[in-house]
């Protein structure tokens, strides 16, 4: 291996002048671009040539070379050369802008190191810049002001961000998945801020609610913001309104959960808009098909003729027109069976220690009523209080289990059904419950935007603000989806696909894990002996792949750009990628 400069002539300018890297592979002589040295004075280039042959200019190195800079590059590299790689840029704009600028380096930023406007900017901005982003973008000084108009462009742009994505990612014919989470506010003056349902245990907190569609594969395509107070079903209609109208599509099957797509959704607005769906039933659905109309017939479900892990139909005048497919899982049923055992036991705990109370001498828990209002508060904590038959009277507490109850719930523990309204040709039975269980995709994408993305908590306050804050950590989660399929074979995730899906015989099985993950995962190295990470250490790990800002002593006005050597991990990793990491190095750079 060894360094030269090299002079690149053009016919119609100056000829260009190149640092380069030359080693020998076989017969052949590789080469590889370091910096460009075409903007320095011929008194700097011939000082670096005379050094690279051997040369002495200055008494040291130091005193040859001064590095002003150093800022982290690999992770920048890494995430802004796949954004590239998906055309994210023109994505959300087709012209360049400043606007255009400033919202993919937050998208960029998102993914490396979330934090609120204000931070991202002066990251972004070269005088207070921590990464090279800025450097790469030519973007300058950025106020935080811009960054939360910023925010603004974005929510204006979101219709026809969406509809690029679903060009992308969703065909006739194809299944989409659909689910809502919330993310809690800070603050009181958020106009879409109410209380509701709340999945971050923060009950004394306002928050939004958030709908995100995403392909069969768990790429997301579209999101969109609703007011915190408002019910999972009652999100469907946009939904649909937005399939149907925005993305153009002709044959599609929309996949909810049992309390999103209820009967009434159905009714309401997936029929009239002549959608497909999957969903399941409920819990009270499921217990109509254990009794027969006609008493002449059996049963449409009889749970003690299934066959474990096995699928099966069955159809019922209680739901015309929709194919129901039974599944029985004997996993699922002894994981049931034990948590109704340790919560019957629980609930006998509470009830003996309210029994106690009331037989102590002198007690205050005394009287019909005051014993009933304790009982009325305590025995129903762990949702079993239906499987007592509980007496109360003036001096005591007396209980015992309806048997009869929980052997008449017990005969569903296991079995799910799921519904659709999808045709045999089209769909079979075993790909509706694939594409059922495939609502595990949209749940690990609220998982990383609200964990390694950090949505939560929301600081910002106005409508247009809180959507494009929403709509910025989609897009973020979109490139990380996509970085993390490719960079599979350094994390902890399973890149051996197919080896996995041959391991399950039916589709109502666990999710298997195929031989290789579980060598990654035992040694905590991949085959070529590099550690594994998880996608955040990784990102980490590339930061430290840096940009140097050097310049010579006596010019301090003129520099270049000069990268560290990467490890053999940071290779592995942009060659999964299949991005260059010295492409985006700025090939002029006045210091």
């Amino acid at each position: 291996m060894s360094y030269h400069v090299e002079l690149i002539p053009n016919r119609k300018s100056r000829p260009t002048i190149l640092l380069r890297e030359a080693w020998r592979e076989g017969k052949r002589v590789r080469k590889k671009t370091l910096s460009n040295l075409t903007h320095l004075p011929p008194s700097i280039v011939d000082g670096i040539r005379a050094m690279l042959k051997g040369g002495v200019v200055y008494g040291s190195v130091d005193e040859a070379f001064a590095v002003k800079r150093t800022l982290p590059h690999g992770h920048v590299a890494a995430v802004f050369g796949t954004a590239m790689k998906l055309g994210l840029d023109r994505l959300l704009h087709r012209k360049s802008g400043r606007a255009r600028q400033l919202a993919l380096a937050s998208i960029v930023i998102r993914a490396i190191f979330p934090c609120s406007k204000l931070a991202t900017s002066r990251i972004l901005s070269s005088k207070t810049a921590s990464t090279s982003l800025g450097t790469i973008l030519g973007l300058g000084e950025v106020s935080g002001n811009e960054a939360l108009s910023m925010l603004d462009w974005l929510a204006e742009r979101q219709k026809w961000i969406e509809l690029s994505l679903g060009r992308r990612h969703l065909a006739g014919g194809t299944v989409i998945l659909y689910d809502v989470t919330s993310s809690y506010v800070e603050g009181r003056e958020c106009s879409l801020a109410a209380f509701g349902y709340n999945r971050d245990k923060k009950k004394d907190r306002k928050q939004i609610v958030f709908g995100l569609l995403c392909s069969a594969e768990g790429c997301p395509v579209a999101v969109e913001v609703f007011s915190g107070n408002t019910a999972d079903p009652t999100t469907v209609g946009s939904q649909v309104s937005k399939i149907r109208s925005r993305f153009g599509i002709d044959r599609v099957a929309l996949v909810g959960d049992r309390g999103m797509i209820t009967t009434a959704r159905i009714r309401e607005d997936l029929v009239p808009a002549g959608l497909d769906w999957i969903s399941a039933l409920k819990t009270d659905d499921i217990r109509k098909l254990l009794v027969s109309k006609d008493e002449d017939s059996a049963p449409p479900l009889r749970p003690e003729r299934l066959v474990p892990d096995a699928v099966a139909e069955i159809s019922s005048p209680e739901f015309p027109g929709e194919r129901l497919i039974v599944c029985f899982n004997p996993r699922l049923k002894e994981q049931r069976q034990r948590k109704r055992r340790e919560l019957l036991e629980a609930t006998e705990r509470i009830l003996e220690k309210i029994s106690r109370a009331v037989e102590r001498p002198n007690s205050e828990l005394r009287g019909k009523d005051k014993i009933n209002r304790r009982v009325g508060r305590e025995a129903n904590r762990r949702k079993v209080e239906k499987h007592f038959d509980i007496t109360v009277t003036d001096e005591s507490v007396t209980w015992s289990r309806n048997e009869r109850k929980i052997r008449e719930e017990g005969r569903l523990d296991g079995i799910y059904i799921i519904r659709t309204s999808v045709g045999k040709r089209e769909l079979e039975a075993e790909r509706a419950v694939e594409a059922y269980k495939g609502l595990c995709g949209v749940e690990r994408a609220f998982r990383s935007i609200k964990t390694s993305l950090r949505i939560r908590p929301v600081y910002v306050y106005s409508e247009n603000h809180v959507r494009g804050h929403v709509l910025l950590c989609m897009l973020a989660y979109y490139v990380q989806w996509h970085m993390r399929r490719r960079l599979a074979p350094l994390l902890f995730e399973d890149d051996d696909r197919e080896g996995a899906a041959g391991k399950r015989r039916t589709p109502v099985e666990k999710s298997a894990v195929s031989d290789r993950a579980k060598g990654k995962s035992a040694t905590k190295k991949t085959p070529e002996g590099l550690r594994v990470h998880s996608f955040e250490t990784l990102m980490e790990d590339l930061g430290t792949l840096c940009l140097n800002e050097v310049t010579a002593p006596g010019n301090a006005d003129h520099g270049f750009h000069v990268l560290t050597e990467p490890t053999e991990l940071q290779r592995k990793a942009f060659k999964l990628l299949e991005i260059d990491w010295g492409r985006f190095v700025p090939s002029k750079r006045t210091v």
